[in-house]
């Protein structure tokens, strides 16, 4: 078994999705679990979690529905107004769906960069425990060093950072910063880490195993496959590579671990973390 831990769906419309800019035609379409199925049966993925990808209430509920419709999506990680009076009932409401798994904000999109150490965001997070939902970390890697001063509010609280935290990566250099503030970061064991969303990330339009291969050996060596797990980022991985292409690579960059360790990234940390 393989798991999916972080995808997208969406029904594209530019009022509802204006994060998607120019030179990202690709992802102005619909992409739902039939397309995503295909996508999986040629890979050998089994199962998947599915992301928000607005922040909206709605769309959580949405993607519910679609879980409880498709046994192939495993989990949900949704959107609530955690900063807001009404996050209590409104959890109380969704985690009668079992496949309701986590929650996660758009931390990277704020415009205050100590928005992640917000009381009243703070607050919410602290309400998750009770729930027993795991919180996601979006963010870009020079959001990292806050990152750290959130998670230790949060000692009790499973969270798990997506896409390793969005390091800048070009050919000619290596995001230093990032490696090192990752490394602290990894310190804390109530952190688990997805290796999504790098190609993203990559500043040129080329990139191969080698432009990706120190982001991995970084983010391995600091969370082990007991705390890293694979993701695809699908659709928006379509802005620089195929589904297909991606999970090739990942095999690659993990084949030299044990049979254990490989089963450990693929599925183990997923089903232990989200509790799948």
């Amino acid at each position: 078994m393989r798991i999916d831990s972080h995808h997208h769906f969406w029904n594209y419309s530019p009022e509802q999705y204006p994060w998607i800019g120019p030179g990202m035609a690709v992802l102005r379409s619909d992409y739902g679990p039939r397309q995503l199925q295909a996508e999986i049966n040629a890979t050998g993925i089994n199962s998947v979690v599915s992301v928000q990808a607005r922040q909206s209430i709605e769309e959580t509920d949405w993607l519910l529905e679609i879980a409880t419709d498709h046994e192939f999506v495993a989990g949900v990680v949704g959107w609530l107004p955690l900063a807001d009076d009404s996050l209590r009932s409104e959890l109380e409401r969704l985690v009668a769906s079992p496949k309701l798994k986590a929650l996660r904000h758009v931390v990277q999109d704020e415009p205050d960069d100590q928005f992640i150490l917000g009381r009243e965001f703070n607050l919410g997070v602290g309400l998750l425990k009770q729930f027993d939902l795991v919180y996601d970390i979006l963010i870009f890697a020079k959001h990292l060093s806050n990152t750290v001063r959130f998670v230790d509010q949060h000692p009790e609280q499973q969270f798990v950072l997506d896409h390793i935290a969005k390091p800048t990566i070009t050919a000619e250099s290596f995001d230093d910063q990032w490696a090192a503030d990752l490394r602290e970061l990894a310190k804390r064991e109530n952190v688990a880490c997805k290796f999504s969303g790098v190609v993203t990330e990559v500043r040129q339009g080329h990139w191969s195993i080698e432009t990706i291969r120190p982001y991995w050996v970084v983010a391995l060596e600091s969370f082990g496959p007991r705390r890293l797990m694979f993701g695809s980022d699908w659709p928006v991985c379509l802005l620089q590579t195929d589904y297909v292409r991606w999970v090739h690579t990942v095999q690659q960059l993990a084949s030299e671990l044990s049979t254990t360790e490989q089963d450990q990234f693929w599925r183990g940390t997923a089903l232990a973390t989200y509790k799948l």
